[in-house]
């Protein structure tokens, strides 16, 4: 195991200021927000020397804040505490669920969806319900910031769009309309505490008439980064997200993947697994934004 250094800076400003040294000297930074990703690979897989930038004491990435037209979600709110929001439940009631699944009770108390985003795992849980949200990721850096859809975030497999002397600060997300709910929905070979087959996030917005006037669709373990799906969308807008309108979406998840086989199902079974999620997790999310 390789040499650490760890440093807990008390703004963004001095934890920009460590980034930048770090960079300057060609010396391995890594940021740490619930770290539940960061400790497993430091005893298994990647046990080289780096300096660890806790970023859990900032103010700014433990905002947690519910406004009239933005939700904000700091970089360092771990998944317990969203759970426990009652209007986070009540208005990202799929978001909720995907971070729900992400470790054990335990692990919950560390873990943050931030942090999953930043793993950039192809099966990452809440990254498909981020996208299906229209979450954008706020980042920090030297001049000024910039903020990036997170379905542009993740570049592959374990690498994002992060560069030398950016770390993450937290997620925007819009406020959810009215009758607009979410859903998400994986599939694993165990009952608990498994790498997902496959994945799949979806909202929608309902009109006056129960017509579907807005989705988004994202899937997850069926490529190398999590997918948004124009097209499934596209299939459920105009409709009463009937039986027709949810089979045409889950054909487009499937035609939109491009999974592997691996031990835990053939490329084939993954394009028919999406499919369902698809078609059950929008089933879902009209049921919610119908208040049913």
């Amino acid at each position: 195991m390789g040499a650490y250094a760890y440093v807990a800076p008390q703004s963004v400003d001095e934890a920009l200021s460590v980034l930048g040294e770090q960079a300057s000297s060609g010396t391995r930074a890594q940021v740490l927000a619930g770290g539940t990703d960061l400790l497993v690979q430091m005893r298994s897989i990647d046990r080289g020397a780096r300096t660890i930038i806790d970023i859990k004491k900032l103010a700014e990435t433990n905002r947690l804040d519910v406004g009239a037209d933005e939700i904000y979600i700091g970089a360092a709110v771990c998944s317990a505490l969203m759970n426990e929001h009652e209007a986070l439940k009540a208005l990202l009631p799929g978001l909720m669920e995907a971070g729900d699944l992400i470790g054990s009770t335990q692990i919950q108390g560390r873990a943050t969806i931030c942090g999953n985003l930043c793993n950039s795992s192809p099966a990452g849980d809440s990254i498909p319900a981020q996208i299906a949200v229209r979450a954008v990721v706020d980042i920090a850096n030297a001049s000024g910031g910039r903020q990036l859809p997170v379905e542009e975030f993740v570049t592959g497999v374990g690498t994002n769009a992060l560069e030398d002397g950016e770390f993450v600060l937290g997620l925007k997300i819009p406020r959810p309309a009215e009758n607009s709910s979410d859903a998400y929905l994986r599939f694993i070979p165990r009952t608990e505490m498994d790498i997902a087959v496959a994945g799949c996030g979806v909202s929608v917005t309902l009109a006056e008439d129960g017509t579907c006037s807005a989705a988004r669709v994202a899937i997850g373990a069926v490529a190398p980064t999590a997918l948004l799906v124009p097209a499934a969308a596209e299939a459920l807008i105009g409709s009463k997200l009937d039986d027709a309108a949810l089979q045409a979406a889950g054909e487009a998840c499937s035609t939109a993947s491009s999974p592997i086989t691996d031990k835990r199902g053939t490329a084939e079974y993954r394009r028919k697994v999406v499919a369902v999620l698809c078609r059950r997790a929008a089933a879902i999310a009209k049921q919610r934004a119908t208040g049913a």
